[in-house]
């Protein structure tokens, strides 16, 4: 074998199926990166945490108007218990709209005159509710007056 016939190409240094090697294998080649698996991860994480926070604040959200809704639900019996508490000197009608307010002797008064109807007369410490009776002779409590 003369030097003609020799490869000069190291076979070492050559590979049997270049397409495959993970970084260019030529000077006019693609430049191939190896993937930032950390910014990679890094980016999705962020992601991850900021679709988990939205939901998290839509539940708070949800959990606040329910917690809301007790909270409206427990004042309200409150305020039908003093108002079945009171001394009625009168039959309520279903569908028509009561006051209640607190007296001077700490007992409760339920009227059916509302607090800017009193005037000069104002025989009461503090307003208390505004209340309609219903058919099942619940109260459905309309406003809450001063605490």
């Amino acid at each position: 074998m003369t030097n003609e016939d020799r490869n000069p190409i190291d076979k070492d240094k050559v590979a049997e199926n270049p397409g495959l090697l993970p970084y260019a294998h030529t000077l006019g080649s693609a430049v191939i990166r190896p993937e930032d698996t950390g910014k990679i991860k890094g980016r999705a994480v962020t992601a991850m945490r900021q679709q988990t926070q939205r939901q998290m604040d839509q539940l708070y959200r949800q959990m606040q108007t329910l917690v809301d809704q007790a909270n409206e639900l427990k004042r309200r019996v409150e305020v039908s218990e003093r108002i079945y508490q009171t001394q009625l000197n009168f039959d309520p009608i279903i569908g028509n709209t009561y006051y209640l307010y607190e007296r001077h002797d700490g007992t409760d008064l339920l009227s059916m005159i509302a607090p800017e109807e009193w005037g000069r007369s104002r025989s009461y410490k503090r307003f208390v509710a505004k209340a309609i009776l219903l058919a099942d002779h619940t109260w459905d409590v309309v406003y809450f007056g001063e605490e």
